[in-house]
């Protein structure tokens, strides 16, 4: 239970915030419960989520999240009942895109891509471009995103996503600490930091991360600098971990992924996936987006 609290917390708070449906105090709780599963912020007791089934709104039939009876003296049910979740708000953050180029795609071209294949978080990455040309790119993958009603999210750069109002930040081991984006930023942008180790993950926890990417899984092209990597035994170990220290973080595993390593990767408990070259270097990159979409929905 507490993998899917955690999962569906977050993806709730993220549907809140966006459309803003409740005020920020009520926002900040969600992001609490998200982060949490030891009690309820407001009256000590345990906390949890059910998934249920709910009736369709306007054709988009999904599941609802009822929160159990110490946060629903916070909320009543109705009112999360009528949140009944799409599929979109289910596979935001089980499936991320990090962006990149080729000799045939340039960085819009694969958002763009992912986002008609059907996934809802795009990461833009761009590492060693001009603050001009971030910018462009980042208006202009912006754009798609809120025409697909998708989550966008700068790399590295704290005040170039909140000039542009981004939905969030992820910052880098050599990027400015999580602590310090928190403080500049707020509560009501997304904060996700990069780990390769347990530690990371218990720093990033403490300093106040939405989420963690955490790799490499094994190698890849399309980042420089690698960390050691961490295979299926390093997941499998830094979850075990987790669980053992109440640490309630999703974890997005990343680093040269394809839709092969899907089975023994979900295996190790990580919340979900973050991809790029193995979308971009199929032969049809929408399509690929798809079947990966499609075998997170089974």
């Amino acid at each position: 239970m507490e993998g899917r609290t955690v999962r569906y917390g977050l993806s709730l708070f993220i549907f809140l915030k966006k459309n803003q449906a409740f005020p920020t105090r009520l926002i900040t709780f969600y992001r609490t419960f998200a982060q949490t599963t030891k009690g309820c912020p407001a009256c000590n007791r345990r906390t949890g989520a059910e998934i249920i089934p709910c009736e369709p709104d306007a054709g988009n039939a999904a599941e609802g999240i009822v929160l159990y009876k110490a946060t629903s003296q916070i909320l009543q049910k109705e009112s999360l009942l009528s949140l009944c979740m799409t599929q979109t708000i289910r596979t935001m953050l089980n499936l991320q895109f990090i962006t990149h180029f080729t000799d045939t795609y340039s960085y819009a071209d694969s958002a763009r891509m992912a986002l008609e294949g059907g996934c809802r978080w795009i990461q833009l990455r761009m590492k060693n471009s001009t603050l001009p040309e971030l910018e462009k790119n980042a208006r202009d993958i912006q754009a798609l995103c809120r025409a697909y009603k998708a989550t966008f999210i700068i790399d590295d750069h704290v005040e170039l996503a909140l000039a542009l109002k981004a939905d969030g930040v992820h910052l880098g081991k050599n990027d400015m600490p999580i602590a310090q984006a928190r403080r500049i930023m707020g509560e009501s942008f997304l904060i996700g930091g990069t780990a390769n180790t347990i530690e990371d993950i218990r720093a990033h926890y403490r300093d106040g991360a939405d989420y963690i990417g955490c790799g490499p899984y094994r190698f890849t092209t399309t980042k420089q600098g690698l960390a050691p990597l961490l295979g299926i035994s390093g997941y499998r170990h830094i979850i075990q971990t987790m669980r053992e220290e109440h640490i309630s973080l999703p974890v997005i595993a990343i680093g040269g992924i394809t839709r092969h390593d899907l089975p023994a990767l979900l295996a190790t408990g990580i919340s979900g996936i973050a991809v790029s070259g193995c979308v971009l270097q199929a032969e049809s990159p929408v399509e690929e987006m798809r079947r990966l979409l499609t075998y997170k929905a089974q």
